[in-house]
């Protein structure tokens, strides 16, 4: 690599003095084929390009460019890094309908088997930064094989020897992996589907992991009621093995700033310097300087950026109250309802219901709005994050709304149905919400979105970890109905403010801390 291109590659990264910056192609919009956009206007952006990458697309139709694959290349990679997010969730749930077997196996007490449970959880908060570091340094694909072959050793590990001290290692460094699904998927919709086609694209990718909450306990209830509880791990790995070598083949690379670094190295008639070849210290004290600017920046924006921590403290109050809902959910009908495991592994279709109905239908509804809103005379046809607004507000509603009425109809003993109903309405207000946010995300931070991404989900992954621990005796000493009128009660005090607060101070916020 050529000292030129490393200094390129400098530009691209962030640059050591602004990791919060915004790069030229935040705005995607900008290179809609067959915008309005003057002509000047669209050689104007090239250039740009060309002056921050080292190169530039052929035009605003060139078929290079990822926003102008054909519907075909797209959906099939959407559908592959979908699949490997469905692998993440999968095994997030898989061990609930199993925590009795495992705790007795392991001989841990109820406790100690949801901090096995969780644990995993915990390795989604950190993983994220590092991956979102490495794909924006080194682009998408190759840190996604990568972690793919990271989970399979470590999830194959697990149950090897009945070690406790294994068990919540190995999901710990498992969910490391793993992240690469929640980490990348969105950015990689994001890097080939325009603003305005946000919440179709995120519907895609979400088709297949929204299943994972009903497919992981399914999987763990059938595994533990006719084969051995570690077959469930093993099985995992296995399927997960398939959708790596599939990616391996199909997913090409399709971060802007990679692929362009890419073509300005082939354009460049300089010589290789020697010192910078993979044998001499110089090219890894270069990688090393790079990929601390790049692991820097998610901490960075959490810090800097006010509009981070608003986001970061909804989605992490959001996902806290959603995994102990999980984490319980299979303990309930077993405990309340007197079936076992494989029965109580049947209700999480309801949890599943919820997140796809959210996903398709919402993320319709979702590019709906943002598009009139857009279109309004007053807007110019400008997009702006805090489009995503009205559409959060469905689920800020549903949530609360769920959570009572799946909280009391258990606690009533009413028939399963209604238990489910109310499951559904909470799955699906929980995921309207965290769509909404993800979207704003994406909106706001353009090429640098995995690491925003990976930056708001830390906090989220943290009270992943902690609230299933107490769930347990939140349950116990204050019953469904109570209990969950209490996660409610939280929800619409902590929760109820931010979808205003964004509506009005959002473009502020935003500004504040930007470089």
């Amino acid at each position: 690599m050529s000292t030129e291109i490393v200094k390129q590659e400098d530009a691209v990264v962030g640059t050591v003095a602004d990791p919060t910056m915004k790069s030229v192609t935040g705005n995607p919009e900008d290179l809609e084929p067959g915008s309005d956009l003057q002509e000047s206007e669209v050689v104007r952006h090239l250039e740009q390009l060309k002056k921050q990458f080292g190169a530039t697309w052929e035009g605003p139709d060139d078929p290079e460019d990822p926003y102008n694959w054909s519907p075909s290349r797209k959906i099939s990679i959407g559908l592959i890094v979908s699949v490997g997010q469905l692998v993440t969730l999968m095994s997030a749930s898989m061990m609930a309908a199993a925590l009795h077997d495992i705790s007795s196996d392991l001989q841990i007490n109820a406790s100690t088997a949801q901090i096995t449970f969780s644990t995993y959880f915990l390795g989604l908060a950190f993983g994220p930064c590092v991956i979102a570091a490495i794909s924006e340094m080194n682009g998408r694909k190759n840190i996604w094989m990568f972690s793919n072959v990271w989970y399979i050793l470590w999830n194959s590990l697990c149950p090897v020897g009945k070690s406790k001290a294994l068990m919540v290692i190995g999901r710990f460094l498992a969910a490391t992996g793993a992240s690469a699904g929640i980490t990348l998927t969105g950015p990689v919709m994001a890097d080939m589907y325009l603003a305005k086609d946000r919440g179709k694209s995120l519907a895609i990718a979400a088709f297949l992991p929204y299943l994972g909450p009903a497919l992981g306990p399914i999987v763990g209830g059938l595994i533990t009621q006719f084969v051995y509880w570690p077959w469930l791990f093993w099985i995992v790995s296995i399927f997960n093995a398939l959708i790596t070598l599939i990616g391996t083949i199909l997913i090409k690379e399709s971060y802007t700033p990679v692929l362009l670094r890419r073509k300005a190295a082939r354009q460049s008639q300089q010589p290789i310097d020697p010192a910078m070849s993979p044998s001499k210290w110089l090219f890894w004290h270069d990688v090393l300087r790079r990929l601390a600017v790049n692991l820097q920046r998610p901490i960075l924006l959490l810090i800097q950026r006010p509009i981070v921590q608003v986001i970061s403290l909804f989605l992490a109050l959001n996902f806290g109250i959603y995994t102990l809902v999980l984490s319980t959910y299979a303990t309930l009908w077993i405990d309340q309802y007197g079936q076992d495991a494989f029965q109580s592994s049947l209700h999480y279709l309801s949890i599943s219901v919820g997140c796809t109905v959210s996903a398709q239908v919402g993320g319709r509804i979702m590019d709906w709005i943002y598009g009139h809103l857009r279109d309004r005379p007053k807007n110019k046809g400008e997009g702006m994050p805090e489009f995503r607004v009205p559409y959060m507000g469905f689920g800020v509603l549903l949530v609360p709304v769920g959570l009572l009425w799946y909280g009391w109809s258990a606690q009533d003993l009413h028939p399963w149905i209604a238990v489910d109903i109310g499951a559904a309405v909470f799955t699906s207000g929980s995921f309207l919400l965290g769509q909404a946010l993800l979207a704003y995300t994406l909106d706001e931070f353009g090429v640098h979105g995995a690491s925003a991404n990976a930056s708001t989900r830390l906090l989220s992954n943290v009270l992943g970890f902690a609230f299933p621990i107490f769930a347990p005796q939140l349950y116990q000493k204050l019953g469904y109905g109570w209990g969950n009128s209490l996660l409610a009660l939280i929800f619409v005090v902590f929760g109820f403010p931010v979808p205003l607060c964004l509506w009005i101070w959002g473009a502020k916020l935003r500004a504040v801390g930007k470089k």
